[in-house]
């Protein structure tokens, strides 16, 4: 297992599948992604994450886009949850296109659970937010909880003004269908300061809320040391924004984008490496595990709270 110059362990490899998309949600950061048309074949994204497989990744996570849209998804999950020391595969998806039988056959492919970006559960406010009707959706939450796609998480970002008032009727829809809820705190990802005021809600008050009626609470400490309480039998994860510090020192991600290349870090264009483009001109595995460890290597917490990074991170730079 390696780590970067700040003693910050890489184990979890996010790999952006596509840019293309079914919905156009105005509060999409894409990955931190530029738009881009180029794909990498499944047997491409393959050979990248089995060398990410040698220097310690354990969990990849498919994102997009939508993953969904890719007719080849089943063989790209199957390849990747065949590679040794694989713990867990799992999609972030809108779950807009996830019939009962693609979410069967995906599990049986080897994805081990999916997030389910679900801004609202109720039709007009959904449709205000991504320009659809909220029902395909659904569908797709009730098709990956029977086809076992577990834990099936919802992915509720919150939006001052939208759907901020929303959280309880999340809650009880969580809890009805059997799924955990993720509140998620705007992030500024390509967006400029008055669209994040404009839509920016704190989860403070939200957060001392749930607290309050929670008989359990834990922590989550290889993600961000981020929180779950469990209400009523639901488990409510509070997913802080990440321009801070804590999260910053807790990163363990390397990011791959839908275009080939691996991005260190979510908040930056710097510091990319095309990988892609030697993979397909043949260059050796020794020059792709080079690519990977320099990406390692430029690592940075693009976050800190203004002291010396050295002892923030408990390494020099």
């Amino acid at each position: 297992m390696v780590a970067d110059k700040y003693g910050r362990q890489v184990t979890n490899l996010r790999i952006s599948l596509t840019q293309r998309c079914d919905l156009e949600c105005f509060y999409c950061h894409r990955e931190g992604q530029e738009r881009s048309s180029l794909e990498m074949t499944p047997e491409e994204i393959f050979r990248v994450a089995s060398v990410g497989v040698e220097y310690g990744i354990s969990k990849i996570k498919l994102t997009g886009g939508e993953p969904l849209l890719r007719r080849d998804l089943e063989d790209v999950v199957r390849l990747l949850s065949s590679l040794p020391n694989i713990v867990e595969v799992s999609m972030v998806t809108n779950a807009r296109q996830l019939t009962y039988e693609r979410a069967v056959e995906l599990k049986r492919s080897g994805l081990s659970r999916v997030n389910i970006n679900l801004p609202s559960v109720k039709d007009v406010t959904y449709r205000e937010i991504v320009g659809r009707d909220v029902g395909d959706a659904l569908r797709g939450v009730e098709s990956a909880v029977e086809a076992k796609l577990l834990p099936v998480k919802l992915n509720m970002v919150l939006l001052r003004g939208l759907n901020s008032d929303e959280v309880e009727d999340m809650m009880r829809y969580a809890k009805k269908v059997g799924a955990m809820l993720q509140l998620i705190e705007l992030e500024p990802v390509k967006r400029g300061s008055l669209f994040y005021n404009q839509y920016h809600h704190s989860l403070d008050q939200i957060e001392r809320e749930i607290l309050s009626k929670a008989s359990g609470v834990k922590v989550r400490h290889s993600m961000q040391m981020r929180k779950v309480y469990t209400v009523d039998d639901l488990e409510v994860e509070i997913v802080r924004p990440v321009e801070n510090p804590e999260f910053c020192k807790h990163c363990t991600k390397m990011r791959l984008t839908s275009d080939g290349k691996l991005k260190p870090c979510l908040m930056t264009q710097e510091n990319l490496l095309d990988i892609l483009s030697p993979m397909r001109r043949g260059e050796s595995i020794e020059v792709l595990r080079r690519i990977f460890m320099d990406a390692v290597y430029m690592r940075r917490p693009y976050y800190t709270d203004g002291k010396n990074q050295a002892r923030i991170f408990g390494s020099s730079s």
